[in-house]
């Protein structure tokens, strides 16, 4: 429930088990009300239906290519409702409804929809400079800010498995793959692969990985890059989430990584598997053309 500046009606049933509850008077309530309900009935469209039925059947038929091209149809329906989202929560007032819906990360991607975090933040320094929840919220967005796509991607300088301290502008002139991972990690072991293709593709072309270890343990680390033959520049402080470039970078999960081009600008973020090696053959064909 959110009390501000309104009186609100709050209605409960202890005795229901499935705990009904009902808000009336809040707008804030009323507007995370309504874009549940929008993404909700995204979810459930005959569209989507559909194809998380071909999905099923393209998974017991073994087909990748086509559990990818379903995957890609899915996300375009999906955006199609959080477009309609960020356009209304951008235009919204200063709302602790707002923050609360784009804090918790759920409704709207922070990468994807960066511009409706910047609004929001804006209108919040505007309207509500010494409040706490939206001070809390401008800061995370100002970390957002730091690694947004455009922007210069943040130095890192750290050691590499010998103790030699690597930076990341020493890659400078290349495209370079930021990976953030660890031994540990079983998503980032399952993407390995995927990195390894890349890396064996477009090397020679240009491009390159800059491995950031999350892990605690050298040893660990070490044996991880032989077991999945990573064979490109690894570093790490060995701080886990401690890590200083974990701190930089903002690293909440992962795997985790920006793709820099030659001049140290981010140009995308969270490319995996297939979507690495679209943007890799976009990149590297449009140079070639």
């Amino acid at each position: 429930m959110i009390l501000f500046k309104n009186d609100v009606e709050l209605n409960v049933d202890g005795n229901d088990p499935r705990g009904f509850q009902e808000v009336k008077g809040s707008p804030e309530i009323d507007l995370i009300v309504e874009v549940q309900r929008k993404l909700q009935e995204a979810e459930q469209s005959p569209a989507i239906a559909k194809l998380n039925a071909d999905f099923q059947v393209a998974v017991q038929a073994k087909n990748e290519a086509k559990i990818l091209e379903i995957q890609q149809a899915y996300r375009s329906e999906i955006k199609k409702t959080q477009d309609e989202v960020a356009a209304k929560l951008s235009s919204a007032p200063a709302s602790l409804g707002v923050i609360n819906m784009l804090m918790s990360g759920n409704v709207l991607d922070r990468d994807e929809y960066a511009a409706t975090y910047i609004t929001v933040a804006e209108k919040l320094k505007k309207e509500w400079p010494n409040y706490d929840h939206a001070k809390e919220f401008v800061s995370m967005v100002d970390k957002m800010k730091a690694t947004a796509i455009g922007q210069p991607a943040p130095e890192i300088a750290l050691p590499d498995p010998s103790g030699k301290v690597v930076k990341l502008s020493s890659l400078r002139g290349k495209y370079v793959l930021v990976d953030f991972w660890a031994k540990w990690c079983g998503p980032c072991r399952r993407e390995n692969p995927n990195v390894v293709r890349a890396y064996k593709a477009y090397n020679s072309k240009g491009f390159t990985v800059y491995g950031v270890s999350l892990d605690r343990s050298k040893d660990e680390w070490v044996q991880a890059i032989a077991e999945d033959g990573l064979t490109w520049t690894h570093v790490s402080d060995l701080k886990y989430f401690q890590s200083e470039a974990a701190q930089l970078y903002n690293i909440t999960a992962i795997p985790f990584c920006v793709l820099v081009d030659p001049k140290g600008i981010i140009v995308a973020k969270n490319l995996r598997g297939k979507a690495l090696d679209d943007k890799l053959a976009e990149i590297f064909d449009k140079k070639t053309n």
